[in-house]
This record gives C-alpha cells, structure tokens and sequence, in this order.
C-alpha cells in the first residue's frame, strides 16, 4: 500500500509549474492505463512496480488542480472550492470499498477475468474515459479573453504589491528555490505529514467497521454514512472559514473532534459507541482542506512560488501516509488501541505546530500595519490567520 505513496510524493514537486494547468490532466489519464495494466499481472514485483506508476502519474493532478483554483479564485472563495475539489476522496472513501465488494462477490468470471482482476479493469476504464474530455473543459480553455482578464484583475486586488511581483523572476525554478529556502514550507509541510498520519485510519476504514462484528458487506454498507456527513461538514466549515477569514481554528476543530472519535473508539468495544466514533474521525479530514487553503493564501503573491509550496507541502503530507499505512497491524486489533493513541498524538503535534505558525503570521501582520502607519502607506497585504 505505502509504494504507491512513494512514487505520489517523488513526482509532485518537479512536475508544478506556472503550467501545471494543463500537464497534469494529460499525464492523469496514463492512471486509468496503469490501473488497467496493474490487473494483468502475474508476478509480486510487478504489481509493486505498478503501484509505484500509478502515484508517479497520479502526483502530478491534485497540486497542479490546487494551483490551478488558486488562479481563479480570492481568499474568501478558495476554500469552498478547495472542498469541491477534495469530496471525491472522501466519497471514493464511502463508495469504494462497497463497489470492490460488489465486483469480487458477483463478476468473478464476467469478460473472462477472474475478480480481482476485473476489478483492476473497471478501475482503469472509469478513469481513462472521463479522461478523454477533461482536458477540453480546463476553465482557461473555456474563458473568453474578457473574462480571463476579468479573473486575472480580480486576483491582483489582493495583491497589494506588484512591484514586487513583477520584479521577481517568473520561471518557475526560481519560485522553487524561494520555497525550498522558505522555513514555513518545510514547518508546514511538517504538520501536514503529521496531519496525514493521523488521518491514517481512512486507508483500514472497512476492517474498523469490521471490528463491530457484522458480516462483510453490512460493514461495507456501514462505511458511507460516516464519510458522507464528513465530506458534508468539509463544504459547511470551508464556507465558514471564507467567510470568517480564519484558518487556524477552522483547522484545529476538526482535529480536536477527530481526536474525540480516537478516545471514544480507545474508551469501549461498544457497537454503538464504536460506530459514533467513526463519524468523529471522519471530521478529522476536514482540515486537510483548511490547510490546503492556508496555504495558497500564505503564499500568494508569487505564482511560481505558490505553485512549488502547495507541490512540496502535500509531497511532506503524503510521506505521513507512507509511513503511517504500518500503524494498523492486525496484532494490534480488533480493539487498535495503540494505533489510536499514534493518531492522537500526530494529532497534537499538528495543531501546536499550526498554532506557532498563526502566532508568527499574526506578528508579521502587525509588522506589517506599523511600518504603514509610519510611512503613511495605505493597508496592504495581511496574513489570514
């Protein structure tokens, strides 16, 4: 499972540019090939070899879309569209694993595949054929000149200083070198890789279902219900977020809920209380999005530089996914005590390392007014906090 995450995080930097619009919608229908391919294998290492492609292909698409929303949209929109954006992976959560279900009980056989390959198949034919028209219905591709420009004005009245924007280099290795020499990347990449590895549990959500004691396709069915008001919070606390102007908060909710749904689950082998708890973590995956919508305001002055932090930033955060699919083994089930309390203290990890950062960007900001007010200058830029 982790491989995939291997070849995810190596891509995703190299690959995010000022045109990361259109590279990674042609490079994502090569997925639905690998997909298709991975059911044809006959050998372990090929499989693994498979794996590693698929994220190697996939990396490029979830940055270079972030990037691609960061254009079009202002500080106090970018988060509901962020959530539009990110509820596939909550709904693929609810769904995907019912859909496997499905194939590998009644399809065994059809098309002269045996199951698990034909799961492969399916897999790679949903991804290939939408694939074939995505890229003629990019948002750039569609706009008029007018409204391109349109966007592009309505972008630049947050950015107070263009002179500095202008005097800068636009290619894009110059903005990956301000990010790489940037300490709040690499401390916000930190707390998102901590982030990831307590939202681990999302990768083992059907054997957590399982620990209730139903049988294999109640605790399928069981899964969507908490992915579903999950993935319905993330657009409620996204939109309130734009609307309030915080971040931090709106990150640190989530968490601290998900948090509760880890001792509930610690706390009691309770079918009730086990389930309930469930719908509490779900909520921790809200602030993923929060976060990916921090971001493109932090660094949203510099096209090239926010392009090459959003890449580098979840690259960190899918290294927490790497390492935390070896939280859940089996020996440590049904009851999974000791993975819950990892997840809890990722966790707090995460939210004291975010707090540090509000409290820096709060003390940049108030920098900021005093040295407008000593030189008469009109309000500028100001952090979101």
């Amino acid at each position: 499972m982790s491989i995939f995450y291997v070849g995810y995080l190596l891509t995703q930097a190299p690959s995010s540019h000022d045109e990361a619009i259109a590279v990674p919608l042609k490079l994502h229908g090569n997925m639905g090939l690998s997909h298709r391919v991975d059911g044809a294998v006959q050998t372990y290492h090929a499989a693994l070899m498979l794996r590693f492609l698929i994220g190697f292909v996939e990396a490029t698409f979830y940055p270079g879309a972030v990037f691609l929303l960061s254009r079009w949209y202002k500080h106090d929109e970018i988060g509901l569209r962020t959530a539009f954006l990110s509820c596939g992976a909550s709904v693929s959560n609810a769904f995907g694993a019912l859909f496997a279900s499905g194939i590998l009980g009644s399809l065994d056989g059809t098309l002269g595949f045996t199951a698990w390959r034909g799961r492969f198949d399916y897999r790679g034919r949903g991804v290939c054929n939408p694939d074939i028209t995505r890229f003629s219905f990019v948002a750039e591709r569609l706009a008029s000149p007018d409204e391109q420009i349109l966007a592009k004005q309505r972008i630049e009245e947050e950015v107070t200083s263009e002179n500095e924007h202008k005097s800068k280099p636009r290619e894009y290795y110059s903005g990956l070198a301000e990010a790489l020499t940037d300490w709040r990347v690499w401390w916000v990449g930190t707390a998102t890789s901590l982030m990831s590895a307590s939202m681990s549990f999302g990768m083992f959500f059907p054997t957590l279902s399982a620990t209730m004691g139903y049988n294999a396709t109640t605790s399928l069915l069981l899964c969507a219900p908490p992915w579903i008001l999950g993935t319905a919070s993330s657009f409620v606390v996204a939109r309130h977020s734009d609307a309030t102007g915080d971040r931090f908060w709106h990150i640190a909710g989530p968490l601290l809920v998900g948090i509760a749904g880890f001792i509930l689950a610690i706390s009691t082998m309770n079918t009730t209380m086990r389930y309930i708890s469930l719908f509490l973590m779900t909520q921790g995956s809200v602030a993923y999005v929060i976060t990916l919508t921090w971001i493109m305001n932090m660094f949203s002055r510099a096209q090239s530089k926010r392009a090459a932090a959003i890449a580098l930033i979840n690259s960190m955060g899918s290294a927490g996914a790497v390492v935390s699919s070896y939280f859940w083994p089996s020996s440590w089930g049904p009851s999974y005590v000791n993975s819950y309390m990892i997840c809890i203290l990722t966790s707090i990890i995460s939210i004291a390392m975010f707090w540090v950062l509000r409290m820096h960007l709060s003390r940049c900001n108030e920098a900021a007014e005093a040295e407008e007010k000593s030189l008469g200058l009109p309000k500028g830029l100001r952090y979101l906090l």
